[in-house]
Protein backbone atom coordinates (compact mmCIF):
# COMPACT_ATOMS: atom_id res chain seq x y z
CA UNK A 1 0.00 0.00 0.00
CA UNK A 2 2.98 2.21 -0.17
CA UNK A 3 2.40 5.30 -2.13
CA UNK A 4 -1.27 4.57 -2.38
CA UNK A 5 -3.48 7.61 -0.25
CA UNK A 6 -7.03 6.38 -0.14
CA UNK A 7 -7.40 9.41 1.43
CA UNK A 8 -6.72 11.56 -1.98
CA UNK A 9 -9.80 10.16 -3.48
CA UNK A 10 -11.85 10.76 -0.38
CA UNK A 11 -11.24 14.35 0.01
CA UNK A 12 -12.04 14.89 -3.85
CA UNK A 13 -15.22 12.98 -3.77
CA UNK A 14 -16.24 14.79 -0.52
CA UNK A 15 -17.43 18.15 -1.81
CA UNK A 16 -20.14 15.89 -4.65
CA UNK A 17 -21.19 13.50 -2.24
CA UNK A 18 -22.30 16.56 0.28
CA UNK A 19 -24.59 17.53 -2.57
CA UNK A 20 -25.98 13.96 -2.81
CA UNK A 21 -27.03 13.65 1.00
CA UNK A 22 -30.61 12.07 -0.04
CA UNK A 23 -28.89 9.16 -2.08
CA UNK A 24 -26.82 8.52 0.82
CA UNK A 25 -28.89 8.71 3.61
CA UNK A 26 -31.12 6.04 1.08
CA UNK A 27 -28.16 3.63 0.66
CA UNK A 28 -27.12 3.85 4.54
CA UNK A 29 -31.10 2.93 5.61
CA UNK A 30 -30.67 -0.14 3.34
CA UNK A 31 -27.53 -0.98 4.96
CA UNK A 32 -28.84 -0.72 8.06
CA UNK A 33 -32.28 -2.73 7.21
CA UNK A 34 -30.33 -5.85 5.73
CA UNK A 35 -27.80 -5.56 8.67
CA UNK A 36 -30.50 -5.67 11.12
CA UNK A 37 -32.80 -8.13 9.20
CA UNK A 38 -29.47 -10.42 9.16
CA UNK A 39 -28.57 -10.19 12.41
CA UNK A 40 -31.02 -8.48 14.76
CA UNK A 41 -32.13 -5.00 15.68
CA UNK A 42 -29.46 -4.96 19.28
CA UNK A 43 -25.96 -3.23 18.10
CA UNK A 44 -24.39 -4.77 20.84
CA UNK A 45 -24.79 -8.49 19.66
CA UNK A 46 -24.76 -7.15 16.09
CA UNK A 47 -21.14 -6.28 14.72
CA UNK A 48 -22.22 -5.49 10.67
CA UNK A 49 -25.68 -3.33 12.51
CA UNK A 50 -23.49 -1.08 14.70
CA UNK A 51 -20.90 -0.49 11.89
CA UNK A 52 -23.74 0.90 9.82
CA UNK A 53 -25.28 2.77 12.51
CA UNK A 54 -22.10 4.75 12.89
CA UNK A 55 -21.51 4.67 9.20
CA UNK A 56 -24.89 6.55 9.17
CA UNK A 57 -24.27 9.00 12.08
CA UNK A 58 -20.62 10.48 10.80
CA UNK A 59 -22.94 11.27 7.69
CA UNK A 60 -24.96 12.82 10.27
CA UNK A 61 -28.16 10.83 8.87
CA UNK A 62 -31.06 11.60 11.05
CA UNK A 63 -31.88 9.39 14.25
CA UNK A 64 -35.55 9.11 13.66
CA UNK A 65 -34.21 7.64 9.82
CA UNK A 66 -31.87 4.83 11.54
CA UNK A 67 -34.64 3.82 13.73
CA UNK A 68 -37.03 3.69 10.95
CA UNK A 69 -34.78 1.05 9.31
CA UNK A 70 -34.13 -1.43 12.29
CA UNK A 71 -38.13 -1.07 12.91
CA UNK A 72 -38.85 -2.12 9.52
CA UNK A 73 -36.11 -5.04 9.15
CA UNK A 74 -37.37 -5.92 12.34
CA UNK A 75 -40.64 -5.71 11.58
CA UNK A 76 -40.04 -7.85 7.82
CA UNK A 77 -41.78 -10.01 6.15
CA UNK A 78 -41.02 -11.73 2.63
CA UNK A 79 -41.05 -8.10 1.45
CA UNK A 80 -37.54 -6.53 0.49
CA UNK A 81 -34.90 -8.75 0.71
CA UNK A 82 -31.01 -6.87 -0.26
CA UNK A 83 -27.87 -9.15 -1.39
CA UNK A 84 -24.42 -7.63 -1.75
CA UNK A 85 -22.75 -7.48 -5.46
CA UNK A 86 -19.27 -7.32 -6.62
CA UNK A 87 -19.01 -5.77 -10.07
CA UNK A 88 -15.65 -5.83 -11.86
CA UNK A 89 -14.38 -3.75 -15.16
CA UNK A 90 -12.22 -1.86 -16.73
CA UNK A 91 -11.84 1.85 -18.06
CA UNK A 92 -9.74 3.69 -20.60
CA UNK A 93 -6.21 3.57 -19.85
CA UNK A 94 -6.42 0.23 -18.33
CA UNK A 95 -7.58 1.11 -15.18
CA UNK A 96 -9.32 -1.40 -12.96
CA UNK A 97 -12.85 -0.73 -11.45
CA UNK A 98 -14.61 -2.29 -8.63
CA UNK A 99 -18.69 -1.56 -7.83
CA UNK A 100 -19.55 -2.65 -4.73
CA UNK A 101 -23.68 -2.56 -3.99
CA UNK A 102 -26.60 -3.87 -1.99
CA UNK A 103 -29.67 -4.70 -3.97
CA UNK A 104 -33.20 -6.44 -4.40
CA UNK A 105 -32.96 -6.69 -7.91
CA UNK A 106 -29.58 -7.94 -9.40
CA UNK A 107 -31.15 -7.97 -13.08
CA UNK A 108 -31.84 -4.35 -12.43
CA UNK A 109 -28.40 -3.42 -10.85
CA UNK A 110 -26.16 -5.50 -13.92
CA UNK A 111 -28.31 -3.87 -16.72
CA UNK A 112 -27.77 -0.32 -14.82
CA UNK A 113 -23.68 -1.01 -14.11
CA UNK A 114 -23.50 -2.51 -17.69
CA UNK A 115 -24.96 0.09 -19.33
CA UNK A 116 -22.58 2.66 -16.85
CA UNK A 117 -19.37 1.00 -18.29
CA UNK A 118 -20.69 0.93 -21.89
CA UNK A 119 -21.69 4.66 -22.47
CA UNK A 120 -17.96 5.87 -20.28
CA UNK A 121 -15.54 3.87 -22.82
CA UNK A 122 -15.10 1.00 -20.19
CA UNK A 123 -16.15 -2.62 -20.05
CA UNK A 124 -18.06 -4.70 -17.72
CA UNK A 125 -15.84 -7.64 -16.99
CA UNK A 126 -16.43 -11.34 -15.21
CA UNK A 127 -15.97 -12.26 -11.60
CA UNK A 128 -12.36 -12.50 -10.41
CA UNK A 129 -11.14 -10.54 -14.13
CA UNK A 130 -9.81 -7.65 -12.03
CA UNK A 131 -10.50 -8.34 -8.38
CA UNK A 132 -7.17 -9.94 -8.05
CA UNK A 133 -5.51 -6.14 -8.06
CA UNK A 134 -7.37 -5.42 -5.16
CA UNK A 135 -6.78 -6.51 -1.59
CA UNK A 136 -9.90 -5.54 1.19
CA UNK A 137 -8.81 -4.08 3.79
CA UNK A 138 -10.17 -2.23 7.39
CA UNK A 139 -9.62 1.06 6.60
CA UNK A 140 -9.44 4.23 9.15
CA UNK A 141 -8.50 8.15 8.66
CA UNK A 142 -7.74 9.71 11.19
CA UNK A 143 -7.65 13.61 11.35
CA UNK A 144 -4.49 15.00 12.88
CA UNK A 145 -6.38 17.81 14.15
CA UNK A 146 -8.38 15.58 15.85
CA UNK A 147 -5.49 14.15 17.56
CA UNK A 148 -4.93 14.81 21.48
CA UNK A 149 -1.85 12.84 21.53
CA UNK A 150 1.79 13.51 20.00
CA UNK A 151 2.47 11.22 16.53
CA UNK A 152 4.40 8.63 18.24
CA UNK A 153 1.38 7.52 20.69
CA UNK A 154 -1.18 7.23 17.86
CA UNK A 155 0.55 5.06 16.14
CA UNK A 156 1.72 2.99 19.07
CA UNK A 157 -2.16 2.67 19.70
CA UNK A 158 -2.78 1.74 16.44
CA UNK A 159 -0.14 -1.26 16.24
CA UNK A 160 -1.35 -2.42 19.37
CA UNK A 161 -4.99 -2.50 18.56
CA UNK A 162 -4.16 -4.74 16.07
CA UNK A 163 -3.59 -2.45 12.53
CA UNK A 164 -1.44 -3.90 9.98
CA UNK A 165 -0.26 -0.70 8.38
CA UNK A 166 0.15 2.94 9.18
CA UNK A 167 0.35 5.79 6.25
CA UNK A 168 0.64 9.62 7.24
CA UNK A 169 0.33 12.84 5.66
CA UNK A 170 0.74 16.53 6.21
CA UNK A 171 -3.57 16.26 7.42
CA UNK A 172 -4.38 12.65 7.94
CA UNK A 173 -3.45 9.22 9.25
CA UNK A 174 -4.37 6.17 7.11
CA UNK A 175 -4.91 3.05 9.04
CA UNK A 176 -5.56 -0.47 7.41
CA UNK A 177 -6.17 -4.05 9.16
CA UNK A 178 -7.22 -7.48 8.07
CA UNK A 179 -10.90 -7.23 7.54
CA UNK A 180 -11.23 -9.89 10.40
CA UNK A 181 -9.97 -7.61 12.82
CA UNK A 182 -11.77 -4.48 11.68
CA UNK A 183 -14.38 -4.51 14.81
CA UNK A 184 -11.26 -5.11 17.12
CA UNK A 185 -9.26 -1.98 15.93
CA UNK A 186 -12.29 0.41 15.54
CA UNK A 187 -13.33 -0.24 19.13
CA UNK A 188 -9.94 -0.69 20.24
CA UNK A 189 -9.11 2.74 19.01
CA UNK A 190 -12.30 4.13 19.70
CA UNK A 191 -12.54 3.22 23.50
CA UNK A 192 -8.34 5.29 23.71
CA UNK A 193 -10.61 7.77 22.41
CA UNK A 194 -9.44 8.27 18.64
CA UNK A 195 -12.08 10.16 16.21
CA UNK A 196 -12.31 8.48 12.82
CA UNK A 197 -12.88 10.86 9.88
CA UNK A 198 -13.83 7.40 8.00
CA UNK A 199 -14.22 4.15 9.61
CA UNK A 200 -15.04 1.17 6.61
CA UNK A 201 -14.15 -2.24 5.44
CA UNK A 202 -12.53 -1.19 1.58
CA UNK A 203 -10.68 -2.12 -1.55
CA UNK A 204 -6.73 -1.10 -1.52
CA UNK A 205 -5.40 -1.41 -4.88
CA UNK A 206 -1.97 -3.10 -4.85
CA UNK A 207 -0.79 -1.04 -7.42
CA UNK A 208 -2.08 2.41 -8.80
CA UNK A 209 -1.97 3.13 -12.71
CA UNK A 210 -0.64 6.76 -14.32
CA UNK A 211 -3.69 8.23 -16.19
CA UNK A 212 -3.61 11.84 -18.49
CA UNK A 213 -6.53 14.05 -17.96
CA UNK A 214 -8.79 13.72 -20.46
CA UNK A 215 -8.84 9.85 -19.11
CA UNK A 216 -9.46 11.07 -15.57
CA UNK A 217 -12.33 13.26 -16.91
CA UNK A 218 -13.96 9.64 -18.36
CA UNK A 219 -13.25 7.50 -15.24
CA UNK A 220 -14.83 10.82 -12.94
CA UNK A 221 -17.85 10.92 -15.37
CA UNK A 222 -18.19 6.93 -14.77
CA UNK A 223 -17.68 6.67 -10.85
CA UNK A 224 -20.58 9.25 -10.47
CA UNK A 225 -22.67 7.60 -12.72
CA UNK A 226 -22.23 4.66 -11.06
CA UNK A 227 -22.55 6.60 -7.52
CA UNK A 228 -25.86 7.90 -8.76
CA UNK A 229 -27.57 4.60 -8.85
CA UNK A 230 -29.52 3.69 -5.63
CA UNK A 231 -28.30 0.40 -5.57
CA UNK A 232 -24.27 1.25 -6.05
CA UNK A 233 -22.63 1.49 -2.17
CA UNK A 234 -19.04 2.23 -3.05
CA UNK A 235 -16.77 2.48 -6.38
CA UNK A 236 -13.59 1.26 -6.43
CA UNK A 237 -10.04 1.65 -8.88
CA UNK A 238 -6.83 1.73 -9.10
CA UNK A 239 -6.27 5.42 -10.95
CA UNK A 240 -3.88 7.96 -9.37
CA UNK A 241 -6.41 11.12 -9.85
CA UNK A 242 -4.97 14.78 -10.04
Amino acid sequence: MAGHSKWNNIKQRKGAQDAKRGKIFQKLSKEIYQAAKDGGPDTEDNAALRSAVEDARAQNMPKDNIDRAIAKATNAGAGEDYHAVLYEGYGPGGVAVLVDGLTDNANRTSANVRAAFTKNESNLGSKGSVSYMFDQKGYFAVLREDLDVDEDTMLMSALDAGAEDIETSEDVFEIYSDPKDFAKVRNALQEEGYKFEEAQLTYVPQNTVEIDKETQNVIEKLIDVLEDDDDVNEVYHNAELS
